[in-house]
């Protein structure tokens, strides 16, 4: 660069995110850098967690030496946004602080007041945002950008920018901006918008409706998530089902060009058909599904209709195809009680959801519902996460035991892979699911307090809690005879669950065989399960869905002793004769093989051939 070049202004484009995971992504800001290539400016991406202390944010984001700094707002990071603004307006008096994002668009003068910006972006920012970086280039004034509020101006008219042909935007992925392999998940945006008018989302407050992005373009990007290697994929489609012929053609391009990807989708019930379910069953995927509630009459109130054997049959269909789902519930809604969130808990856990994600009414500024909150008589918090206080049918101490027995099913139910048999122990304790996970969450709130959660606690954690309560809830005389069957169920589905997720191991074919194997060392894989059964566990699973007191009559407690391994796609359940497993237990790597089956009376032959058998299945390993 010469002494009379001007370098480009330097923009760092700030995320915060909740925590590490999948979706832990920079969508948003890769989103305005991959609009601005063309702009002579240099920007950065710069990531957070909202764990991180202000002062670090800060300190980071000056190393940049940017000349602007701008901030993707939403409601989980708005107060350290703030926060590291203030401390950017101190360390960098001379820098340009914008934001932008939902908080923002949701309630644009409030952030404006808080003064920490000098200019703010509501909407879509990638045409402000591009013009942005070309006026900044130039000393060019900012303040007739549409969707740009400058800090100190009125904002009038007020304007929310969208852009009608979403293919004009460029994709973060195929320009490079973001390259997967950096991420453990990714998310993946196929359209903006919503088709439908909840009174408590701010996803349909937008002016333009559901734009989608083009089909050619969602095919060019699976194929670089297949050739780059992504493993699983957040799909930011609000209802990806409601056009069902262009959700069928996508799932079948998934299945075409990216089967080992796991991808999530959101969707919505009433366009499930047969086919449907049948496609999603096909791919490696999650749906879920926004329940909310099992009232009509609640969620008329909100500007849903809902009619319970519709939503019954389209769930039974994607339990016949074996596809993965799960529900959102939300209790406080207008009109909602505790015996109303008793019920519509009772009602979801019926259809068998892998999971069920629950959680308060926020109040989100912006949506409809805000605006007549008080009129109806909601409390709520003023400031993130605006979550309801109380209501007129729902008191302040109803939350609280709401939101206890809400975490209590992400405890017992969800983390605790609950789904094959929770229905069969509800049906023979004669209980329906809410007053189960009541009594389980007060029982776990003598423990860690009133306010716990499932990341209080490990899966061991998890499993110790289930069993010890369904051991107290079982002594009684009547349920006595039950107690050793149910527990078979959890553990099996524990170790199962442990196997699953755990990495495989090399299968051994190569080593030599016949007894020559014996003089190796050997030890267990670090994905083998052993367990001990009080019934032949093959025996339980050969059953299928669980009717505990038919197999209670039917079935001998004859025990067993089990491995359970990943192996392939799948996970596999072997029961072994006492020995071989006290030989499995006994393989640690630095007693010979020959020695130990010897002492567990096992013919060398017999050894030998189960040995090969368990390196073949790669639950054994040879020790280097």
């Amino acid at each position: 660069m010469t002494p009379n070049q001007k370098s480009n202004p330097k923009i760092s484009l700030v995320s915060i995110h909740n925590g590490p995971s999948p979706q832990a992504v920079p969508l948003a800001n890769a989103f305005l850098k991959s609009a601005a290539t063309n702009s002579p400016v240099d920007i950065t991406l710069i990531d957070f967690f909202t764990s991180q202390p202000s002062e670090e944010c800060a300190r980071a984001i000056s190393e940049t030496v940017p000349d602007a700094v701008g901030f993707s707002m939403y409601l989980w990071n708005r107060e350290l946004c703030l926060n590291v603004a203030d401390q950017l307006r101190r360390s960098l008096p001379g820098v340009r602080l914008f934001s932008g994002g939902p908080e923002v668009t949701a309630n644009p003068e409030d952030i404006l007041k808080t003064g920490a910006f000098d200019f703010i972006i509501s909407g879509e920012g990638e045409i402000p945002f591009s013009i942005f970086c070309q006026r900044m280039a130039s000393d060019l004034k900012i303040g007739d950008i549409p969707g740009l509020f400058l800090q100190g101006v009125p904002m009038m008219p007020p304007y929310t920018s969208t852009i009608s042909d979403i293919d004009k935007i460029r994709s973060p992925y195929l320009s490079d901006t973001l390259d997967t392999r950096s991420y453990s998940g990714i998310l993946w945006q196929l359209s903006r918008g919503c088709g439908f008018s909840c009174d408590f989302c701010f996803d349909s407050s937008g002016r333009s409706g559901v734009r989608r992005f083009s089909l050619e373009r969602i095919e060019a990007e699976l194929h670089h998530f297949a050739l780059t290697g992504v493993s699983q994929v957040f799909v930011l489609d609000s209802t990806f089902n409601q056009d069902a012929k262009r959700a069928k053609t996508i799932l079948r391009m998934i299945r075409r060009i990216a089967p080992r990807i796991h991808f999530h989708f959101e969707v919505r019930s009433e366009f499930i058909d047969r086919e449907m379910a049948g496609l999603f069953a096909k791919i490696t995927c999650s749906l879920q599904i926004g329940l909310q509630s099992s009232d009509p009459a609640v969620l008329k109130q909100v500007g849903r209709t809902f009619c319970p054997d519709d939503f019954r049959s389209r769930i039974n269909l994607l339990n016949e195809s074996g596809a993965v789902f799960g529900f959102d519930l939300m209790y406080g809604l207008p009109g909602d009680t505790l015996q109303g969130f008793h019920n519509s808990l009772d009602f979801a856990l019926s259809l068998y959801p892998n999971h069920l994600d629950i959680f308060p009414l926020a109040v989100l500024p912006g949506t409809a519902l805000h605006l007549r909150s008080g009129t109806i008589g909601l409390e709520c918090l003023s400031t993130p996460p605006y979550t309801l206080i109380s209501s007129i049918t729902f008191s302040i101490d109803d939350m609280k035991e709401a939101r206890q027995i809400a975490s209590a099913c992400d405890v017992f139910y969800t983390r605790g892979k609950g789904v094959a048999w929770f229905n069969g122990v509800m049906d023979v304790l004669r209980l329906k699911p809410s007053d189960f996970l009541r009594r389980f969450g007060k029982m776990v709130a003598i423990r860690k307090g009133d306010d716990f959660s499932e990341s209080d606690f490990d899966d061991q954690d998890v499993w110790s809690l289930q069993r010890e309560f369904l051991i107290q809830i079982f002594s009684t005389k009547r349920l006595k005879r039950f107690q050793p069957l149910v527990l078979d169920l959890v553990d099996y589905h524990y170790h199962y669950a442990a196997a699953l997720l755990s990495p495989q191991t090399e299968t051994s074919d190569g080593l030599k065989l016949g007894r020559e194997m014996l003089e190796f060392r050997l030890r267990r894989s670090d994905s083998l399960q052993l367990a001990r059964f009080n019934y032949e566990i093959l025996d339980i699973i050969d059953v299928g869905a669980p009717d505990i007191r038919w197999m209670s009559d039917h079935l001998r407690q004859i025990g067993s002793s089990v491995a359970i391994y990943p192996r392939g796609n799948s996970v596999c359940t072997q029961s072994f004769d006492d020995s071989y497993y006290l030989l499995l237990e006994s393989l640690d790597g630095q007693s010979g093989a020959k020695e130990l089956a010897s002492k567990m009376g096992i013919p060398l032959e017999k050894a030998s051939e189960f040995l090969l058998f368990a390196l073949k299945e790669g639950f054994v390993i040879p020790e280097r």
